[in-house]
Parts: C-alpha cells; structure tokens; sequence
C-alpha cells in the first residue's frame, strides 16, 4: 500500500528502511528512502508502520 504519495514510498519500503538497521524515527526511515516528508499527511501512518517494525528488528538483534 502507498504510504506516501509525494515519494511514492509503499509501506513495504519503509519496513525494508526498517530491517536495514539505522532506523529509529519515520525521519530516519524517509532519509534512508532517499527523501523526507513533504505535506506531512503520511507521518501518522508511516510511524504506525515503525511502531510494527522496530520491535522486531530489536528483538532479532538482541538474540
């Protein structure tokens, strides 16, 4: 699903930003994507999407 229509970035880009290691905020995740937020509408979404992600990729480098 588009997740940010200015970039074009599909919550399965952002999760792939996410496992990539580095992330910590939706901010890290765009530049990661090579962008940043442009109208801000997608913020709210794109941080559920880390919400999802971040623990696992905590959980995967504390094993």
């Amino acid at each position: 699903m588009y997740v940010c229509l200015c970039n074009g970035y599909t919550d399965k880009d952002i999760r792939k930003a996410v496992s990539a290691g580095g992330v910590q905020c939706a901010d890290d995740a765009y530049k990661a994507l090579g962008g940043a937020f442009c109208c801000g509408c997608c913020r709210d979404c794109a941080n559920e999407i880390l919400d999802e992600e971040l623990p696992k990729v905590s959980f995967l480098a504390a094993e």
